[in-house]
């Protein structure tokens, strides 16, 4: 027992070793005035610092549009293949994890060649505005759609163990025994028992967006990664410290997502 507990105590030590010395020889590099003394000022000129913010807020909302999307599309579709469909099941977790076959170079590539072929063949076409649109610097769909079908798999695992451990049709029929219409039954008795589920969904996506660089700079946005690149190479200790910042973001949101989950386990038993 005691060699058991040596044991673990090891690969913990190891794996904090691992995890913790790159993170401090990072922060140290970030306040190092290279004069021996300690300097926040590449923390305190991020605000202002030429695209930052931009970078930022197209993350954002390029993170949120892609959790709402998958979602929207996931949440339903698993709900049926539950409650009335049991055989499409297979299909789309199929379906959910084609993505994770296709390396990202790939489907970058894949897309380049559609919007490419889009101006020769279809100039006189009402498609062609279209592809045009889906382009737009300000909000660039196209990055939309390529970040769903990277989140895909990892949104899919997370609601699919969700639904596994909840009694779907049980909760659905007892609910309707009591009157509750179906769209009543889903909101107010299943959701609510997926609230676990959805975070994790939600934060795996967040954490793909906001890291995502190959995509993005392929098809020449520049979100939030591609902009840590890029001024990296001007001024690298501003680059670590937004990477850094941008680590302890996705920290504090999974520490939401543990708190919320353990209030939501909580609740489910009193």
């Amino acid at each position: 027992m005691n060699r058991l507990r040596l044991g673990r105590g090891l690969v913990l030590l190891l794996c904090g070793v691992y995890f913790f010395v790159p993170l401090g020889a990072s922060v140290y590099f970030s306040v190092d005035d290279h004069h021996g003394s300690v300097t926040f000022d590449a923390y305190t000129s991020l605000l202002s610092a030429p695209g930052f913010l931009d970078a930022l807020y197209l993350s954002l909302e390029l993170a949120a549009a892609t959790v709402v999307l998958l979602l929207v599309l996931l949440v339903p579709a698993l709900l049926a293949a539950r409650l009335g469909a049991p055989k499409l099941r297979p299909v789309i977790e199929v379906v959910c994890s084609m993505p994770l076959v296709v390396p990202v170079v790939a489907l970058t590539t894949g897309i380049v060649g559609v919007l490419r072929w889009g101006p020769e063949y279809l100039a006189d076409t009402p498609i062609f505005q279209t592809l045009v649109a889906i382009q737009n610097p300000q909000f660039p769909v196209v990055l939309l759609i390529a970040y769903v079908l990277m989140a895909l798999p990892f949104a899919y695992r997370a609601l699919d163990g969700g639904l596994r451990s909840v009694d779907v049709v049980t909760l659905v029929e007892a609910a309707r025994s009591c009157g509750a219409s179906w769209p009543r039954a889903v909101f107010s008795v299943v959701l609510p028992n997926l609230r676990s589920a959805l975070l994790s969904a939600s934060v795996l996506t967040v954490a793909l967006v906001l890291g995502e660089f190959t995509t993005a700079s392929i098809l020449g946005f520049q979100p939030f990664s591609v902009w840590i690149n890029a001024y990296g190479k001007t001024d690298g200790q501003m680059s670590v410290a937004v990477s850094i910042l941008s680590l302890l973001i996705v920290w504090v949101v999974l520490l939401m997502l543990s708190v919320l989950g353990g209030r939501s386990r909580k609740a489910a038993r009193s």
